[in-house]
C-alpha cells in the first residue's frame, strides 16, 4: 500500500509553508459524518493570526488541486495548534524544553499510560519529564501522543 494520505500531504506542502516563513505542526486527515476533513495546523515563533491561515489555506488548496494527492473530495482546514499544540518532532522537544506537557502511551510503563510533568528534553530516544523533583523518561517509541499542557 502507498504512502498514507497525511505524509503526502505533508511532503507536498511543506516547502509552501516554509516559503511563508511558518511551520507545518499537524497534518490530520478524517472522516467526520458524511465528509472527509484535511486539517493542517501551522505555526511560527509569534504565533499564527487569520492572515496566517488564510494565506496557506489558498496557497495550499492551489498546491493540491495540482497534485491531487487525495482521492476524495474533503475540507481544508488551516489553524493554529492551540494551546495544547501537539509536539511531534524533535525540534518540538528543544524548543518547549521547561513547559509543562502531557504525554499518552500506546501501552502501560511503569504502571501508568499519561504522564504530566515540565519537559527536561529528547534524550536517547526518550522524553524525558521532571515533576517534583524526579524525573521519569519515557521511551519515544511508545508515545501515543505529547502535547503542551495547560496547569494542573
Amino acid at each position: 500500500m502507498g504512502q498514507p494520505v497525511t505524509q503526502k500531504v505533508e511532503a507536498l506542502i511543506t516547502p509552501i509553508i516554509r516559503e511563508h516563513g511558518l511551520e507545518l505542526v499537524d497534518v490530520e486527515y478524517i472522516k467526520e459524518g458524511a465528509h472527509w476533513y484535511l486539517r493542517l495546523y501551522i505555526d511560527k515563533e509569534e504565533g499564527v493570526d487569520l492572515d496566517d491561515c488564510t494565506n496557506i489555506s489558498h496557497a495550499v488548496s492551489e498546491l493540491l488541486d495540482q497534485n491531487d494527492p487525495i482521492p476524495q473530495a474533503y475540507m481544508l482546514e488551516v489553524s493554529s495548534p492551540g494551546l495544547e499544540r501537539p509536539l511531534k518532532k524533535d525540534q518540538d522537544f528543544i524548543r518547549f524544553q521547561g513547559e509543562l506537557i502531557h504525554i499518552r502511551t500506546r501501552e502501560t510503563y511503569q504502571g501508568y499510560q499519561e504522564f504530566t510533568g515540565y519537559l527536561v528534553g529528547l534524550i536517547n530516544n526518550e522524553i524525558v519529564l521532571e515533576y517534583e523533583d524526579e524525573k521519569i523518561a519515557v521511551p519515544r517509541d511508545i508515545v501515543e501522543k505529547a502535547n503542551l499542557a495547560l496547569d494542573f
